[in-house]
C-alpha cells in the first residue's frame, strides 16, 4: 500500500474544500496508526516521517498527502504538525 504524497494549487484545494476540513494538531511523538478509511489531508506546519511496510516517506508543509484505507504505519513527528484533514 502506497502512500500518495503531491503538491497541489490553490484551484484543486478549493475544489476539493481542502480548507474547510478539519484541523488536527500534534506535538513531537512517535506512534503506530493503523487506517480503516482512506485519509486525504493538507500538511500546513510540521514534518513527518511515516514508516510502512514498504518504506519511508517523509512529509512536510505544503505536502497534499493520501493514506490509503487499510494502511498499518509508525508515525514520527519531528516539529509539531498542523493539517486540514478528511475521511472517505
Amino acid at each position: 500500500m502506497k502512500i500518495k504524497i503531491e503538491k497541489v494549487d490553490r484551484e484543486k484545494m478549493q475544489s476539493q474544500g481542502v480548507l474547510a476540513w478539519p484541523i488536527w494538531e500534534c506535538q513531537n511523538s512517535e506512534f503506530e496508526w493503523h487506517y480503516d478509511q482512506e485519509e486525504s489531508c493538507y500538511i500546513l506546519e510540521g514534518e513527518i516521517t511515516v514508516k510502512t511496510a514498504d518504506g519511508e516517506v517523509s512529509i512536510g508543509p505544503g505536502d497534499y498527502v493520501v493514506f490509503p484505507r487499510g494502511l498499518d504505519c509508525i508515525w514520527t513527528v519531528s516539529k509539531p504538525v498542523r493539517k486540514h484533514y478528511n475521511f472517505k
